[in-house]
């Protein structure tokens, strides 16, 4: 019984931690709230969906590979390669949102013509109509989302692994369905909360003037996560 209060002690404390640590469980969901304007029922929405997909996948593989007899070893390197893939896929994911964002500002910009000595200035809008501007706002936001869950899928929780190979084991089918899910609740409700924590924090910073490059910044930050992921370790 101690061990098994370890085992799920343990679980819980680096489902915590963990999360914590990797700014990519929580600055994604931050930064693209604030561009977009979720509201903070949206992006908790939108957390919890990323995180049950993202510890789901792992502990899916994790399983499978213990029904199919996979060394430790193994499905470790096989979560490592699978974070790769996630990390790279951020930074890719980053910069198209970035670099679409920036087109988005320019085709927008507001532009000045001379007419009969008069200066004029307009913006451009390129969007037909104001039903074509409500279809493609939520096709926009769906295609986001589906992004970031796409991400959390791929990411990997390394730390589950292993935690799940002890009970596995000793053949105990009930230890191994309590490890996942003190893993996996402690997880999402630490995403759940550094979200909110840093939205809550965002919006109290008044910087009206860099409102307008709100889309561009959040595509960077997400970038830059996944590149200090890449080069930290983090």
């Amino acid at each position: 019984m101690n061990e098994i209060n370890v085992l799920l002690s343990t679980a819980v404390f680096i489902g915590v931690v963990h999360t914590l640590i990797g700014v990519d469980h929580y600055v994604p969901f931050v930064v693209l709230s604030k561009a977009n304007a979720w509201s903070m029922r949206k992006t908790m929405g939108i957390v919890v969906i990323c995180g049950i997909g993202h510890v789901l996948s792992s502990a899916l593989f994790g399983l499978l590979g213990i029904l199919m007899s996979q060394s430790l070893s193994f499905l470790v390197n096989i979560e490592s390669i699978r974070g790769t893939l996630a990390t790279y896929f951020m930074i890719v994911f980053g910069f198209i949102y970035t670099g679409i964002s920036l087109r988005n500002m320019y085709k927008n910009k507001p532009h000045t013509h001379k007419i009969n000595g008069e200066i004029i200035t307009h913006d451009h809008h390129h969007i037909e109509s104001v039903d074509d501007h409500h279809q493609a706002k939520p096709k926009s936001n769906l295609n986001l989302i589906w992004g970031l869950f796409i991400l959390f899928v791929l990411g990997p929780c390394e730390p589950l692994i292993p935690l799940l190979m002890f009970p596995a084991a000793t053949q105990n089918t009930l230890v191994l369905i309590e490890v996942t899910a003190a893993f996996s609740v402690c997880t999402i409700l630490s995403m759940m909360a550094m979200t909110y924590i840093g939205v809550k924090g965002i919006k109290a910073i008044q910087l009206k003037s860099l409102e307008k490059f709100a889309h561009p910044m959040a595509g960077l930050a997400i970038t830059l996560c996944g590149v200090m992921i890449l080069t930290l370790g983090i």
